[in-house]
């Protein structure tokens, strides 16, 4: 229904915070590795991408900007994004760990474009170029643009999926599709 902007009401109270994120928890995401050169790299594990664009290719994802890694992706030209396979739950975990030297706690991995960090054996990967940042809330929006000729797709891995506050796997081929185990 559409209401005439002159009868609607103006913004009620915010969604309380909780219930925010109750109802967040709700939708499931693929586990994604953000990793970003410098010196040190940096990288953080994300359940925020999408993608944005097919012409062009563009993918999103989010980050708070008081997270340790802001100031790198602030501050990056280039990054890259890897879709974690099922049995990447360690790795989920160690980028989503403060404090840590992520990429010695890691361990496999090897510099790419521009020094950016590849994980390896992951379900898939794309080198992007940054080409927005757009504030929201305390969050910032990065869009980025997947380069030609550095990417990695394994077609038989299955990807991390994280719901209600728990990293989990889809079923098996042949098992419905909408159905997590």
């Amino acid at each position: 229904m559409n209401v005439p902007a002159a009868k609607r009401k103006g913004p009620g109270p915010p969604v309380d915070a909780e219930l925010f994120r109750t109802m967040l928890r709700r939708h499931a995401a693929v586990v994604v590795v953000v990793t970003v050169p410098g010196a040190p790299p940096a990288g953080f594990t994300a359940t925020s991408f999408t993608s944005v664009s097919l012409d062009p290719p563009l993918v999103s994802f989010c980050l708070s900007r008081t997270a340790s890694s802001w100031p790198a992706v602030a501050a990056a030209g280039t990054v890259a994004v890897h879709v974690l396979a099922q049995d990447q739950e360690q790795v989920a975990r160690t980028f989503a760990t403060s404090g840590i030297d992520r990429f010695a706690a890691h361990g496999a991995w090897r510099p790419g474009p521009d020094g950016t960090p590849l994980l390896d054996g992951v379900a898939a990967r794309m080198v992007c170029r940054i080409v927005h940042r757009v504030e929201a809330g305390d969050h910032s929006i990065v869009l980025a643009a997947p380069e030609p000729g550095h990417h990695h797709v394994d077609e038989s891995a299955a990807p991390l999926v994280y719901h209600a506050g728990r990293y989990t796997r889809l079923r098996p081929a042949g098992g419905a599709s909408s159905d997590i185990v």
